[in-house]
């Protein structure tokens, strides 16, 4: 078993060897590293203030997916890249177009939600290069995010404008080296984390998974925590101990 995290967080790599299981990467992000731009509003995944992207290797191929941050614990960091919206300035210290979209099209009145918009339009920009999206489709990208008050006009035209195909950004122009970091990160071992009494099990293959729970009959199971990541952060519930299935590569088709 392997009892480290590895993960890359904004380009650099990140290695933790202590954290409750139940640490959420919102904290971590905000108490840990400073990094204030993701935001706690509802903190149940209702929101999107809190909004990040994951890149994985996904099939030799890099899959964008914005995630949740409040609801996602630490330990499910382990071997994807995280970026937050303080990473998206490009090399020339411009904005990225997401951004630059954002302000041209006054997609933003108290800002609050503005950098989990961000991300999410972010994330879709990696997804889709090669047409405009429909408008369908960026509802669907935006549906995750709460504004209060601008109104999402503003924000469907800045979606219109930064999305139109043609366009590159730093994390294109660095995907080869982005994915030659994350197959080093890969590792056929289950992910053992215990601290305060509890435990983070992530298997890789289903033989391991069936053999953790089979030794752990009362664990409970995690997936995406869109459930489980309530409990920590409204019930105030930890459980004792968790195993994770977002690993095992066996689960991952129907």
């Amino acid at each position: 078993m392997r009892n480290k995290i590895r993960f890359v967080l904004n380009g650099q790599m990140e290695v933790i060897d202590d954290c409750l299981p139940t640490d959420t990467v919102l904290d971590f992000l905000r108490d840990e590293k400073n990094l204030v731009g993701s935001k706690e509003g509802c903190a149940e995944g209702d929101c999107g203030a809190c909004t990040v992207v994951l890149a994985e290797n996904v099939d030799g191929e890099l899959r964008y997916n914005a995630v949740n941050a409040c609801i996602l614990f630490l330990p499910t960091l382990d071997g994807k890249h995280l970026i937050t919206v303080e990473a998206l300035q490009q090399e020339d210290g411009s904005l990225h177009p997401v951004q630059q979209a954002m302000v041209e099209q006054h997609g933003s009145q108290c800002g609050f939600c503005t950098p989990g918009i961000v991300m999410s339009l972010f994330a879709m920009y990696q997804q889709q290069r090669s047409e405009l999206p429909s408008r369908k489709s960026i509802d669907a990208c935006l549906a995750g995010n709460l504004c209060r008050c601008t109104g999402y006009a503003p924000i469907v035209r800045a979606a219109r404008q930064s999305l139109s195909p043609g366009g590159t950004d730093k994390f294109q122009k660095a995907e080869a080296e982005t994915l030659e970091i994350l197959a080093g990160l890969e590792s056929d071992q289950t992910l053992s984390i215990s601290s305060g009494g509890r435990t983070f099990l992530a298997p890789t293959t289903l033989e391991q998974l069936c053999s953790e729970l089979a030794s752990l009959p009362d664990a409970t199971i995690v997936a995406g925590a869109t459930d489980v990541g309530l409990w920590e952060t409204k019930q105030m519930l930890q459980p004792e101990t968790m195993i994770y299935t977002g690993n095992v590569l066996g689960l991952g088709i129907i």
